[in-house]
């Protein structure tokens, strides 16, 4: 037990970078952390995931997740692996998402294990992979659904609400209400105009606010974005070329099966094989089936854009595809090009000049996707390199995030001045640019959390029991 009233603030993950996200909220009685994300990109980033966490895992009563995806939930087995013994609280969809994640996660990671000691290209004799299927299993059953947009009474005095925010499916903002104060957690902000998701909901209190700013200095490009997709589709065919476009399983594969689908409708592109190669982004398929008040897609067009590809179920069938030379349109994980079957085509199609790569979303820093966008004259690929003479393309509008006027937006109705302001989920340009603007837009001051550090939030809780004050 704390011996005073405060409130303290763990920044685990994604403070002064995007991914990795981890914030624990430490209050007089509980200790609760949100989301629980793996640490990507830079090499000294994604050593992180292997250390020991600066606190006491075990003490952690309750994990609440924003939404599914890796930088937010692919460190929950390890989590486990560390101590943690509570529940996992997230919407229907993003504990589906999430379990999806997890065990592809942990089959990559025991399949890469396999191969760099078949192969000898990890420095680690064994490589080890940092948490296996069974651990993913286990983690998932810890996992508890709850509904969006209702109060829910967790503890004493504590109150929690998922509340939509667009990202992808089952993404939430979460507001707590600890001793009166109300601290908001943005996770992922989505687009206010999504071809599959509604706009987001806004807070309307936050005295102490989490703000993410993966696009806090820049604005997405007003390009039409079937348009920008033909194009590039067209460009890639006329040259006999196969376009790869690297996808995150989530949200952004559904998109771009959309898009395709409509540009086939209107004959806009030619009759080429399009491919779905991602176990993961099949399984994804389903969620959206399942819980369709989440999303816009009418069932009859998601059964219908389905029906145009060749859903890849196993390896045998990406050689095969593969080996067909013919142009194609080939979408699959994983999106920043960290691994999946992506750096299977990779291998055999990065060399050729009449290739297209698309790149689709959010490049972390240090990932294979940046080095591409920043020019890179070659790409290590399961310990080899290969020459890069593909045309990469990048189709920043397609982004699931808020750009920095939907952020500022997505603040619009908060009533009163935060009491504190934290700056999360960016790199450092991004991040600080952001804050900028907070204070030139609001009057807003707000601060840049270190990783790992801690801020203390005083909390006069002694006063509000002797007044009796209550959270109903």
């Amino acid at each position: 037990m704390k011996k005073d009233n405060n409130i303290s603030i763990h920044f685990l993950g994604a403070a002064g970078t995007v991914t990795g996200s981890k914030y624990l909220i430490d209050t007089v009685e509980k200790k609760i952390l949100i989301d629980c994300g793996l640490f990507q990109g830079l090499k000294k980033l994604r050593l992180l995931n292997w250390d020991y966490l600066p606190v006491k895992v075990e003490d952690i009563d309750l994990v609440l997740l924003t939404h599914g995806h890796m930088d937010h939930t692919g460190y929950l087995p390890r989590l486990l692996k560390l101590g943690f013994k509570g529940e996992i609280w997230g919407t229907s969809p993003t504990l589906d998402i999430a379990e999806i994640i997890l065990r592809d996660s942990a089959k990559i990671q025991e399949e890469e294990a396999e191969r760099a000691n078949k192969e000898g290209y990890s420095k680690h004799t064994p490589a080890k992979p940092l948490y296996t299927l069974k651990d993913a299993e286990r983690a998932i059953q810890h996992f508890k659904a709850i509904p969006e947009g209702e109060w829910i009474d967790a503890y004493p005095r504590i109150r929690i609400r998922f509340q939509y925010s667009g990202h992808i499916i089952g993404a939430t903002f979460i507001e707590l209400d600890i001793h009166e104060k109300r601290f908001v957690l943005s996770g992922d902000i989505g687009r206010k105009q999504d071809l599959l998701m509604r706009a987001p909901k806004k807070p309307e209190k936050a005295d102490v606010l989490f703000i993410e700013s993966t696009y806090g200095d820049r604005l997405h490009p007003n390009e039409i974005l079937e348009e920008k997709l033909r194009d590039i589709v067209l460009g890639t065919v006329s040259k006999g070329g196969t376009l790869i476009i690297p996808s995150f399983a989530v949200e952004r594969t559904q998109t771009l099966m959309y898009l395709l689908w409509l540009l086939r409708e209107k004959n806009s592109i030619p009759l080429i094989p399009m491919i779905m190669d991602s176990p993961m982004g099949a399984n994804v398929l389903k969620v959206f089936h399942d819980h369709r008040d989440w999303h816009k897609l009418p069932i009859e067009q998601c059964t219908k854009m389905c029906d145009i590809f060749r859903i890849v179920k196993d390896f045998k069938e990406t050689w095969e595809v593969i080996d067909n030379k013919n142009p194609k349109i080939v979408i699959a994980g994983s999106g920043m090009i960290s691994g999946g079957r992506v750096l299977t085509y990779l291998q055999k199609y990065i060399d050729k000049a009449e290739t297209g790569i698309l790149l689709a979303g959010y490049q972390a820093e240090g990932t294979r996707g940046r080095k591409l966008l920043e020019g890179a004259s070659e790409l290590k690929l399961y310990g080899k390199y290969f020459p890069v003479k593909a045309s990469i393309f990048n189709l920043q509008v397609l982004s699931a995030h808020a750009d920095q006027a939907e952020l500022l937006d997505w603040m619009s109705e908060i009533k009163s001045k935060p009491e504190n302001i934290f700056i999360i989920h960016g790199e450092a340009q991004a991040a600080d640019t952001f804050r900028v603007k907070i204070k030139d837009t609001y009057g807003w001051s707000a601060k840049i959390p270190e990783l790992y550090s801690i801020e203390t939030i005083p909390m006069n809780i002694e006063n509000q029991s002797k007044n009796g004050t209550s959270i109903k």
